[in-house]
């Protein structure tokens, strides 16, 4: 969602009349970004629908993903945003808008476009090679010509060698489901768009954005990392010192360069205790630094703790648990972290990618191991081990030992030569990352000049305002 909000934030920066269509509670997480907007004179509002919680049996609030705390809302939530097609193609209609900008999930929104004789636009928020390979996956089928879940397979017709089995696949991918009807309904979509818009950068992946536009022969742009445009005015907002800084960077304030890993699964990650306790272990006889972010499921739930663990890392000074929200950006991009283990959620791992911070890769639903075959490529991450696709929020994939996940943080963050050379290539992508959305870098240009601003309506300034 806030990728999507930025884009719209960037288009209102360049002259065009922006409105936002979410629900409330949705609204109060990018409140503070439109207003910064709005005092910078840009012409962007936010129009709310309620979202129907009772209709589809959820508390109210629950609007999103992220604010799920059981399995069974997954599909109340998808449910719910089915319900809103109707309302918001009323609003749009009354609106009467010069260009529909979408995300991937609201293959209806060409339709509405079609109807109005405008242009939709679809949002990407997934990397390049994401796409080449579930392309050449329904092209060829490679799956399905090996005997066990486990087996190796390559993956054909791509610009690198990759290997991955059937247990690392989407469901949708191996058998008929919900859920792959919705990807199709995507895909019809996304042949009807005037063009899709990607959150990543071509010095990322230059092979697949090259691979990508012959497969594709359809006009698309990349304009990541999106959150990087508007970073360095944020900090500097930031930096006002009536504001408190977050108790994890004081911590981090104390430790030694590069020292510390950042360990944080994401908003919708629910492991078992027992795979809690390994982490905790791992952590412990790796004797590594760590801010590690947990999400509380119930009250009072710290039966996976190891006995005395909290109170020996806070004794020692050697890490931090943390059960709330934290400032992961900020995280990343202090001098004291020097690792990020993460479920590889694109978001993430652009953001680490920015901060030039090598990662721990564990991917575990989504297109999570996809993703980690990029970092792989990159050669700017080392993996845990993890081979099961899981379906989202509860983790029922088999539990990976302390041994493992404590191996790989030892990889990572020894100082032996392989650390040090991923560590270099790291920081040499993360200046490429700020690079490109700077003036004259490649996403910068495909927002101005000639690239995606010739495509949009209204007036344009010629420089982006950060």
């Amino acid at each position: 969602m806030v990728p999507l909000v930025d884009m719209g934030r960037l288009f209102a920066a360049r002259g065009v009349t922006v409105t936002i269509i979410t629900t409330p509670h949705n609204a109060l997480l990018f409140r503070s970004s439109i207003e910064q907007g709005l005092e910078s004179g840009h012409q962007i509002a936010v129009h709310e629908l309620n979202f129907p919680s009772k209709e589809v049996g959820l508390p109210e609030g629950i609007e999103n993903f992220n604010a799920i705390t059981s399995s069974e809302m997954t599909s109340k939530v998808f449910y719910g945003i089915m319900l809103l097609r109707k309302p918001m193609e009323d609003l749009i209609r009354k609106l009467s808008p010069n260009c529909i900008f979408s995300d991937m999930f609201y293959p209806w929104t060409t339709d509405v476009a079609s109807e109005l004789g405008i242009p939709r636009l679809m949002f990407y928020p997934s990397s390049f090679l994401y796409h080449c390979v579930t392309h050449s996956l329904a092209l060829y089928a490679p799956h399905d010509c090996v005997e066990s879940e486990t087996e190796s397979f390559l993956v054909p017709n791509l610009p690198d060698k990759i290997e991955m089995k059937r247990c690392q696949l989407q469901e949708h991918v191996k058998t008929k489901t919900r859920y792959g009807e919705l990807i199709k309904a995507i895909k019809e979509s996304e042949q009807k768009s005037y063009g899709m818009v990607h959150d990543t950068f071509y010095e990322l992946e230059p092979a697949y954005a090259d691979h990508y536009s012959e497969i594709k022969k359809s006009k698309f742009w990349h304009i990541g990392p999106i959150f990087q445009f508007f970073k360095t005015a944020e900090a500097e907002r930031s930096s006002d010192s009536s504001s408190e800084q977050h108790f994890c960077l004081s911590w981090l304030d104390t430790q030694k360069p590069e020292s510390v890993v950042f360990i944080c699964f994401g908003s919708m990650v629910r492991f078992s205790d027992a795979q809690l306790t390994e982490i905790a272990l791992a952590l412990e006889a790796s004797n590594t630094r760590f801010i590690w972010v947990v999400r509380k499921i119930v009250e009072n739930q710290e039966t996976w703790l190891p006995s005395g663990f909290e109170e020996r890392i806070l004794k020692n000074n050697k890490g931090l648990i943390v059960r709330d929200w934290v400032p992961q950006v900020k995280i990343l991009d202090h001098p004291s972290t020097g690792g990020f283990l993460t479920h590889c959620g694109w978001n993430s791992v652009l953001e680490a990618v920015v901060a030039g911070v090598p990662l721990v890769t564990w991917p575990l639903f989504a297109e999570q191991f996809y993703n980690e075959k990029l970092v792989e490529l990159l050669k700017v991450g080392v993996r845990v081990g993890a081979d099961v696709w899981n379906s989202g929020f509860e983790i029922k994939s088999p539990l990976l030992g302390r041994d493992m996940i404590q191996n790989a943080l030892s990889r990572l963050m020894d100082g032996s030569e392989e650390s040090a050379m991923i560590r270099r290539r790291a920081k040499e992508i993360g200046v490429q990352a700020r690079g490109a959305v700077m003036e004259g870098g490649s996403s910068f240009n495909q927002l101005s000049g000639s690239g995606m601003q010739p495509y949009l309506p209204g007036t344009y300034s010629d420089k982006l305002d950060n």
